[in-house]
């Protein structure tokens, strides 16, 4: 995958490209990420990418030439990008199941905004695409493109060591994930749950199923609506419905 990251902080993305899963995938050839200043595309001495609204208002706004020429300079020497994201709480929201349409792209091309946003003709000429990772203000959109990006990268075949892990991870297949435990087994007179400890594997499987259903259900129910949910699965639930229907029956008895 190519990615290219449009920013006025260049040091700020590639920091958050140089570790981790990241770093590992470009190391091993899965991305080819390149980071652009924006400022290298300015024709004053200045070097200016912004300048007042017209109309008035507060704040400032990211001019469209430097973007626009930043983005032209990206095709000619890097090809045709598959999407041009700009990253602005205007965007729709990024979810799991967007990481996974992302991560199938040969070429995603991310515009960091900043300020009081980008001229519209930015939105409606160049980006092919608005993201937002949710609803709050952030200082701009580097933080945003790097959180999609390593939501991205790290779905890419061998991008992640032990690919089964990204499999059991939370939203994958719209449950979150079930309780976690390492050693010691009693720590501070506080213990792992006994089935785990058991080496009963078919056991092991069934309290991580039913734990991710129950956990969902009582921290984010609205899941449950799109979750893709097999029998085995649907069983668990009808029971774990069933126990907190018992549970809340028994206390309202007198």
């Amino acid at each position: 995958m190519k990615l290219d990251i449009i920013t006025i902080f260049p040091r700020l993305v590639e920091s958050g490209l140089g570790d981790g899963i990241v770093r590992r995938a470009v190391e091993r050839g899965r991305v080819d990420a390149r980071v652009w200043d924006l400022r290298d595309f300015t024709e004053d001495r200045h070097r200016s990418v912004d300048d007042v609204a017209f109309g008035g208002g507060p704040g400032m706004v990211l001019k469209p030439a430097p973007i626009f020429g930043a983005v032209d300079r990206i095709r000619r020497d890097r090809g045709e990008p598959s999407a041009v994201v700009l990253t602005s709480p205007q965007g729709r929201r990024f979810t799991q199941a967007e990481a996974q349409r992302l991560s199938g792209l040969a070429h995603l091309v991310f515009i960091c905004g900043r300020y009081e946003g980008v001229d519209e003709r930015v939105r409606e000429h160049v980006a092919t695409e608005e993201l937002s990772i949710g609803d709050y203000v952030l200082t701009g959109g580097e933080l945003a493109a790097l959180v999609v990006c390593d939501a991205v990268i790290r779905l890419l075949p061998g991008a992640v060591g032990d690919e089964r892990s990204i499999e059991t991870e939370s939203f994958n297949r719209g449950l979150l994930d079930y309780s976690q435990y390492t050693r010691p087994a009693d720590f501070r007179g506080l213990k792992v749950p006994e089935v785990l400890l058991s080496g009963h594997h078919a056991a092991i499987r069934q309290w991580r199923r039913r734990e991710a259903i129950r956990r969902t259900l009582e921290r984010r129910p609205e899941l449950l609506e799109s979750a893709s949910l097999d029998v085995e699965e649907q069983q668990l639930l009808r029971e774990v419905l069933e126990e907190r229907k018992g549970a809340n029956d028994g206390d309202t008895r007198d």
